[in-house]
């Protein structure tokens, strides 16, 4: 110790005069007032400043890990560089405390250049093993991030949203019951799929849930946790809950309606594989409750689900009020239906049906489609196998039975447009009026620009056309269609010999899956060196022959 305080005295210096000077720059730089500009600021504008620090910090979704991902930074990077701020004062640290136990995203590896060397680092290697086993660092931080809350229970109470990876959250049920057992205010937690289904691996895990986080915003249930979800009609764990995820569960529609009824904030319900469901959860009386106003509606693959219980549940004023955005896919509701539905809800946003029909219907047998809100529709109707001798498939009339009602102005708020149609573009325009004829036929009576989006099968990718309204200047209106623009550059994928945006191209579908790539316009096609030399050459030559 005393060869170590040699080091360090100030004897060690040159002279006295330089030991003079060390010490009154020290007392000077000591003494000097700086001014604090961010002790003036509110607490909660300076909250919002260190938030843009780290922007996944604010996500308020209820998505998964992987579905909430964000493109062009690095999370793990922005989490530290978070945490680094805390150092400042301790007004940063209350700022910043706030913001990274919001929102608690447990990420696999650093998406930057950072990762290589850390999962070098990570490796346990030891003499006689090299390359060492690498250590499971999302493991680590679940471990980590337990120890942390159940010792700092003002920490605890600001988590709101927990998100892992898939593997993590598998393999590590034991340190998530721990850890959610005291968040009282989390809202939302990447779970294993074993909770949803009932599992016996994961009974503490759901226990800890019930009992400790009232105020759950999602749950899913899946076959196999039927007993659980009838129970929840009595016990009523979640009173909070929005968001109901229902697939292939074996339930009795009583039983679906009472449960759903207990659940005063549920506002997206989803129903899949359910063939028991039928129009019976839409009617209610004085015994049975009503089936409770839903925002959010999805139904996929519930056969036994038609147009006229739509009717009959949207004949109330609180759910035809409520409801904005409904899915139907794969359901007993026919496209020549969908009138019934459009007609009786007056707010709905966005409309999606998904459905396979066997034989084509008369347009003129049926009112048009008409609705004041709707704003985004998507209409996917697909026809089986056609053979070669059928000259139309049975899904053009359907299509035909579409663009007429949108031609004739029954969708003054449409925006966008998703259909299996690759001809749904020329139908949507109407025919061309001779210069000299009257102008009586038909007419198209859009009052905005239509973002039409197309494609042949679902495999494919949306190929996109804006619809122009009628002008003036021109009658018809017009079709633009774009195209899909390639974004493979020569001068970082090929090498700088190419040139500097040498090998940008345009993209065209050729209708089959396949692309088309179409030279650039700007400059020839760079050629190698070699090549280049013999048409030099060449040239010379074929100039000294022609004189």
């Amino acid at each position: 110790m005393k060869f170590l305080q040699h080091m360090r005295s100030k004897s060690r210096l040159k002279s006295g005069d330089e030991a003079q000077i060390y010490e009154h720059k020290a007392r000077s730089f000591n003494n000097q007032t700086r001014r604090d500009f961010t002790s003036g600021l509110p607490l909660k504008l300076l909250t919002a400043i260190l938030s843009q620090i780290c922007p996944h910090a604010l996500d308020d979704n209820y998505l998964s890990l992987e579905e909430s991902m964000r493109d062009g930074g690095c999370m793990l990077c922005d989490m530290r560089n978070l945490a680094q701020c805390a150092l400042v004062s301790r007004r940063f640290l209350v700022a910043t405390q706030t913001i990274l136990y919001h929102n608690i995203r447990i990420d696999p590896v650093h998406y930057c250049e950072r990762e290589v060397n850390l999962a070098e680092k990570r490796k346990r290697k030891s003499f006689f093993e090299r390359n060492g086993e690498p250590v499971d660092a999302p493991k680590q931080r679940v471990e980590q991030i337990s120890r942390t809350v159940r010792d700092n229970q003002s920490l605890a109470i600001q988590v709101e949203f927990l998100k892992m990876p898939y593997m993590t959250r598998e393999t590590c049920i034991a340190d998530l019951a721990r850890t959610v057992s005291v968040l009282p205010n989390l809202r939302y937690v990447d779970l294993p799929d074993g909770i949803y289904s009932d599992d016996r691996s994961c009974s503490t895990l759901k226990q800890e849930l019930e009992a400790r986080c009232p105020d759950l915003r999602k749950m899913k249930y899946v076959h196999g946790a039927e007993r659980s979800f009838a129970l929840l009609s009595q016990s009523r764990p979640w009173q909070n809950l929005e968001i109901l995820e229902l697939c292939r569960l074996q339930l009795e529609p009583n039983t679906l309606v009472s449960v759903l009824s207990s659940f005063p904030a549920l506002h997206e319900l989803r129903l899949e594989d359910a063939p028991m469901i039928d129009d019976s959860i839409f009617h209610h009386s004085s015994v049975t409750p009503a089936f409770p106003p839903i925002t959010r509606f999805i139904l996929q693959n519930t056969p036994r689900v038609t147009a006229a219980g739509f009717e009959a549940y949207l004949a109330r004023p609180e759910t035809r009020e409520v409801l904005n955005h409904l899915t139907i896919l794969d359901t007993g509701v026919l496209p020549s239906e969908l009138y019934r539905i459009l007609g009786a809800s007056p707010y709905l946003k966005s409309l999606r049906i998904n459905s396979t029909i066997q034989r084509a219907f008369s347009p003129s047998a049926v009112p048009p489609l008409a609705s004041r809100s709707l704003e985004t529709l998507h209409f996917e109707i697909e026809s089986p196998t056609t053979s070669p001798q059928e000259l139309r498939p049975p899904s053009e009339s359907h299509y035909q039975y579409l663009s007429s009602s949108i031609l004739e102005g029954n969708f003054p708020c449409l925006v966008s447009l998703y259909a299996l149609c690759t001809s749904l573009p020329t139908l949507l325009l109407p025919p061309p009026v001779a210069p000299f004829a009257s102008s009586k036929g038909p007419s198209s009576q859009l009052r905005r620009p239509l973002m039409l989006y197309t494609k042949s099968i679902p495999e494919h990718d949306w190929c996109l056309t804006i619809i122009s309204p009628p002008t003036p200047a021109n009658r018809r209106g017009s079709a633009t269609t774009t195209r899909p623009i390639s974004f493979y550059n020569g001068s970082t994928q090929l090498g700088p010999q190419w040139g500097d945006k040498a090998r940008d191209s345009v993209i065209v579908g050729n209708g089959f899956g396949g692309y088309l790539a179409v030279p650039n316009e700007d400059g020839p096609r760079p050629s190698s060196p070699r090549l280049h030399k013999h048409k030099h050459s060449w040239s010379k030559s074929s100039k000294g022959w022609m004189g």
